[in-house]
């Protein structure tokens, strides 16, 4: 109730202080360690922190165990705790918001004042403005992302308020409206006042978010504030993805901890046995406890002694690791000034962190067609009215001629309202206006009468025109360059300017577009009293409403429409009616009815519109144009020779979608076959799909309207399924936002491949939400399909490099970081397995334990970060110049259960190397000055060294592309490891930490004999010799595909060295001095037939072989492609 906080409050609403930061001082701690070890990683390791503080079965100190673990936290609590603080910062900045009022103490019920250029503090019922019938116009960019202006108006009754602050105080209407929810574009509710109800919807509604503009002031009252408002209702939780990698690691780190446990149980049994057999020996002279004699409770805590001693094998910085890489990738991505777009300032975004390297897996791109392959600006270019084509430009003889920029333009000088950027070709039109035919001036007029634009004069006669969609404002625009100038427009009425007259309709109707109706109408009614419909919308739609009489008209305006839609344009279908008054009154009577029930409203309007929109009179067609992106069709064939299928989903005519389909280089001239599936009924579809050509080289698939009803349904799924990927193109025209959303998850659910949807516009959102991997182009739709999107930019051929650089470089470098993460974690720890069995399994830890500590943390973090952020195989050129090379991503190459084995198998046998060699050398080794060698700690630090070398050598093994970062970290490491050895071992810090630091000088005794250095050097060598051989003879017998494009490349370079180094001196100035030309006997011969024979081949193909030998001297980049293209020949022959 307005004006009533006591009654308001006995009701749960909520107030207007918004809250979206997840913590405060007092919770911070609890609720993010409580996410944080919900991961199953760090539980596991709190775990094993507990059993390492009872003695009895544990020999490692707790800060082997706690150091890592608090480092792990302690990152990840920072990053929650920086992105908190900005959401509080946020939050702070809109609640203290001032406007004569902080917006944290308004309260639903009461009545606000904006003024122009303000921001809507909460969801407000509009009462009055400043404009006339209390109009008001407001942008909603934070919303949905359109800048245009759109218009909102307040009821009749209410706007008689105006800014009377005393009328404003007595308000007392009651609001009962619909829950509050997350629809942007729906309203409904009903105002209750002096004993008269109102129907209220989403026209009468300023959302909180919105902007005033153009307005002086306007009054609104609340009826959703806080966390109940729309704006605040759309910002829930956005649905998390994830990708194959983490869903595969996941799994990987639960078989590692089933291996561990599986080590440890045959430890356990080992040390029962040992225990039984050997140690009861010792027994007496060990002052053990009676219980602990049991052999079998020795080999319990034995095996959670190992338990602790092997847990480095599930590696507790893996988590932290690949989400420092992921961040890294996306900045790489954003920093990309090739996918930066100069014209509208606009680079590319990663809006997520978590998809990286599924950009790299990509089987299948769902695309828009209008704002995402083409630039979704519209030019009006055709028309058909009354079964007459206008826009045509045809010679004197009759004949059509194509248009360009230098055809002369109509000239429109004689309307000085006209729009000087519009610009029209066929002067017939004009003609046919300036006679007054009357279906011409109906169709204008219609144009100019049936839309929802608003206009804005700034200037006298300088209009601007503010359009939900640049269709709207192409064809209104279109009406005002021919005579027809939409001028104002009130609640109620609507004012033309009818070839230079000021003509005013009375606005009684707007039966409004949605994707269902597919139409829009207009009830007007004229300066002579005559009640009109108009209409416009898709011809399937728009033609079953026609009275029968325009049978013959409607055939052929339907064949101009195909015509119009073969040129790739976007048709509409225009009709207009004349109403009955009392059949008018009566229909009104239900509308007011209808629009004010709080129960399906929607439906019963809808019912209504479909009952006066019936026998219309069909007045013609429009055409618009609307251009293919600068770059579409060659970022189209690149894909494709990715072995990527690209789906367009589109709601436009087939003829349409099959034009831009051969614009796009999606469907090509040499296809063998293009094939339909239109059927009316389910046995219809169902026998098209099964007739469907099997050989799917060639064939394509269009899918129309009808499959909808039939198609999608789950007996025709898998049979869809299987013919649309037999076929290298598929386009779905005539579908909605909700099949496009279908049509994607149809794929997730049948192919289980990795799918991508980019898309411009709100209709795309359900698709790229759907998808794995949602693109959005910030284009003339607003920013819905970037707010809703993982990766936006500006521009449809960025798509390529995403993909195939971006893209194919974080999956390589992420499956790499693993494969060297999984390797090195095992060779690590395992050297404790093989230790058991000559311990007597008594859990007795090989290295020291700072370095088990120290290991991950810092001697082998920053090698492996610097590979997975830099390294690539192959750079940016080839990347784009080979699409092939994007193959082992979608077949799951790099990384996937068998190259885990792979990679825990070395490093499986890595341990055995690095402990049984330098265990074998020191059984009978000395000291230079013959004393005994062997002691337990220079037994581990020869180890420890050995292991850090290897690593360190294998990572450098495993990159391919050297960089500064890369020798810094590397050699880094490795000085940083020796620092801190010889530290650890000094007499300093042994003076200041005699308990934790005993072993005195154990590094400077061990690594300056000459032997250790040997057992060091020859452990590295058997560690990474096989696998140095293994690699070359896989590389030589089983290539991969990179290797073979390297292989091709070094063959061509080569060659053309080779042509540069053994062609002899050449006839050029023989040549010059023209004395081996003859003059030919006719203009027909080329050359005498005493030619030589390679003079025979030039002329038989000098199309070809031209180019050929202009190219052989290796000058610019398609030469090189070219002779690449002839070495492959050659070698073939």
């Amino acid at each position: 109730r307005a004006n009533d906080r006591d009654y308001n409050e006995r009701f749960s609403y909520a107030d207007n202080r918004i809250k979206t930061a997840k913590y405060n001082v007092f919770t911070f701690l609890p609720i993010n360690l409580f996410e944080q070890f919900q991961r199953f990683a760090n539980a596991y390791f709190l775990v094993l922190l507990i059993l390492q503080l009872i003695p009895e079965i544990s020999s490692l100190s707790w800060f082997t165990t706690i150091v890592p673990l608090v480092l792990v936290l302690a990152i990840t609590a920072v990053k929650d705790a920086t992105d908190d603080y900005f959401r509080h910062k946020s939050d702070q900045q809109v609640n203290t918001r001032l406007q004569n009022e902080k917006w944290m103490n308004v309260r639903v019920g009461d009545i606000i004042k904006l003024e122009n250029n303000q921001f809507v503090a909460a969801d407000l019922l509009l009462l009055s403005s400043s404009e006339p019938y209390g109009l008001c116009y407001i942008e909603t960019a934070e919303l949905d992302g359109e800048t245009n202006l759109k218009v909102r108006q307040a009821l009749t009754v209410t706007s008689d308020l105006g800014d009377d602050v005393a009328k404003l105080a007595d308000f007392n209407g009651e609001v009962i409206c619909e829950p509050p929810n997350n629809k942007l574009d729906k309203f409904t509710g009903t105002l209750y006042w002096k004993d008269n109800k109102y129907p209220l919807d989403n026209e009468k509604m300023l959302l909180r978010g919105c902007v005033l503009r153009n307005t002086e002031w306007c009054f609104g009252l609340v009826i959703f504030a806080g966390l109940q408002t729309k704006l605040m209702q759309n910002c829930g939780r956005t649905k998390f993805k994830r990708t194959s990698i983490d869903k595969l690691m996941n799994t990987l780190v639960l078989w590692i901890f089933g291996f561990l446990i599986c080590m440890g149980i045959i430890l356990a049994i080992g040390n029962t046995i040992w225990e039984q057999k050997v140690g009861s020996n010792f027994w007496e002279y060990l002052q053990w406890k009676e219980l602990t004699i049991n052999v079998v409770f020795s080999g319990f805590l034995t095996f959670w002694s190992y338990v602790i001693i092997l847990n480095t094998v599930v590696p507790i910085s893996l988590y932290v690791s690949v989400e420092v890489l992921r961040l890294g990738h996306s900045y790489f991505i954003n920093w990309d000034r090739r996918i930066y777009y100069s014209l509208k300032d606009t680079p590319a975004e990663a809006r997520t962190t978590t998809l990286n390297e599924e950009l790299g897996q990509v089987e299948f791109i769902f695309s828009d067609k209008t704002g995402t392959l083409t630039q979704n600006i519209m030019v009006f270019n055709k028309c058909s009215i009354n079964g007459k084509t206008y826009g045509d430009v045809y010679d004197e003889f009759g004949r059509k001629v194509d248009i360009t920029e230098k055809t002369p333009c109509v000239d429109f000088s004689f309307n000085p309202l006209m729009d000087r950027k519009f610009r029209f070709h066929d002067s017939s039109l004009v003609e046919a206006i300036k006679l007054e035919e009357p279906l011409v001036q109906e169709f204008f007029r219609l144009l100019a009468l049936c839309h929802t634009v608003m206009p804005e004069e700034r200037n006298e006669g300088e209009l601007v025109y503010q359009a939900p969609s640049p269709d709207e404002g192409a064809l209104v625009t279109a009406a005002r360059n021919f005579g027809f100038v939409f001028r104002s427009r009130t609640p109620e009425t609507i004012t033309l300017y009818e070839m230079g007259h000021a003509v005013t309709y009375q606005l009684l109707a707007i039966l409004d577009f949605n994707n269902v109706r597919k139409r829009m109408s207009v009830i007007v009614r004229n300066p002579k009293g005559q009640l009109k419909l108009y209409s416009k919308g898709a011809d399937t739609i728009l033609f079953d409403r026609l009275d029968p009489s325009n049978e013959e008209l409607m055939f052929t305006t339907s064949e101009h429409l195909n015509e119009f839609a073969g040129e790739g344009l976007r048709t509409l279908a225009l009709a207009y009616k004349d109403l009955d008054e009392d059949v008018f009154d009566e229909w009104m009577k239900k509308l007011l009815f209808a629009s004010t029930a709080l129960e399906n409203r929607e439906e019963k309007l809808g019912a209504l519109y479909e009952e006066i929109e019936q026998g219309m009179m069909l007045l013609g067609a429009t055409a618009i144009e609307d251009k293919l992106q600068e770059g579409v069709p060659e970022t189209i064939a690149c894909l494709t020779l990715a072995n990527i299928k690209i789906w367009v989903l589109t709601g436009d005519k087939l003829e349409t979608a099959m034009n831009i389909g051969y614009s796009c280089n999606m469907l090509r001239d040499d296809m063998n076959e293009v094939f339909i599936i239109s059927g009316h009924t389910m046995l219809e579809v169902q026998q098209e799909l099964r007739d469907s050509p099997k050989n799917g080289n060639l064939a394509v698939l269009f899918v129309c309207c009808y499959l909808k009803a039939h198609a999608l349904e789950a007996d025709l799924e898998q049979i869809l399924v299987d013919v649309a990927c037999l076929c290298k193109t598929v386009i779905c025209c005539r579908v909605t936002p909700l099949q496009k959303a279908l049509v994607v998850e149809l794929i997730k659910r049948h192919k289980r491949a990795v799918t991508l949807a980019i898309g411009d516009g709100a209709n795309d959102v359900s698709m790229i939400n759907t998808a794995h991997i949602g693109v959005g182009i910030s284009g003339q739709e607003g920013m819905q399909a970037v707010l809703a999107s993982d990766y936006s930019f500006a521009q449809f051929r960025y798509l390529q490099r995403l993909l195939l650089v971006h893209g194919r470089w974080s999956y390589y470098r992420m499956c790499n970081f693993l494969c060297y993460f999984f390797y090195k974690n095992f060779a690590f720890t395992l050297v404790h397995f093989w230790y058991g069995f000559l311990c007597g399994f008594s859990a007795q830890t090989v290295y020291d334990q700072w370095f088990i500590t120290l290991f991950n943390i810092v001697y082998t973090s920053l090698p492996v970060l610097a590979m997975g952020l830099f390294d690539q195989d192959v750079n940016e050129q080839y990347s784009l110049r080979y699409p092939n090379l994007y193959r082992p991503g979608q077949l799951n190459q790099l990384f996937n259960k068998r190259k885990f084995f792979t990679c825990t198998l070395q490093g499986v046998c890595t341990s055995f190397i690095l402990f049984f060699i330098p265990y074998g050398a020191f059984l009978t080794a000395v000291r230079d000055d013959g004393a005994h060698i062997s002691d337990q700690q220079a037994f581990a630090v020869t180890i420890a060294t050995t292991l850090v070398i290897v690593v360190s050598v294998q990572i450098g093994l495993d990159t391919n592309y050297w960089t500064a970062v890369n020798h810094f970290f590397i050699w880094g490491s490795l000085a940083v490891y020796f620092a801190i050895l010889f530290a650890m071992h000094s007499d300093g810090i042994f003076t200041i930490f005699p308990n934790q630091f005993p072993f005195i000088g154990t590094a400077r005794n061990s690594l300056n004999q000459k032997f250790v250095w040997l057992v060091i050097l020859l452990t590295t060598v058997v560690c990474i010799m096989p696998m140095v051989a293994v690699r070359f003879i896989k590389a030589d017998l089983y290539p991969t595909q990179t290797d073979k494009n390297l292989r091709r490349v070094r063959r061509t370079s080569s060659r053309r060295s080779a042509y540069a180094f053994a062609h002899q001196q050449g006839y050029g100035e023989l040549i010059t001095s023209g004395k081996n030309m003859k003059v030919p006997t006719s203009s027909t011969s080329t050359y005498p037939l005493s030619s030589p024979a390679r003079g025979t081949s030039l002329v038989k193909n000098s199309g070809t072989t031209d180019a050929a030998e202009t190219n052989s001297t290796g000058f610019g980049r398609e030469s090189d492609q070219n002779q690449e293209v002839t070495v492959e020949d050659l070698e073939a022959r």
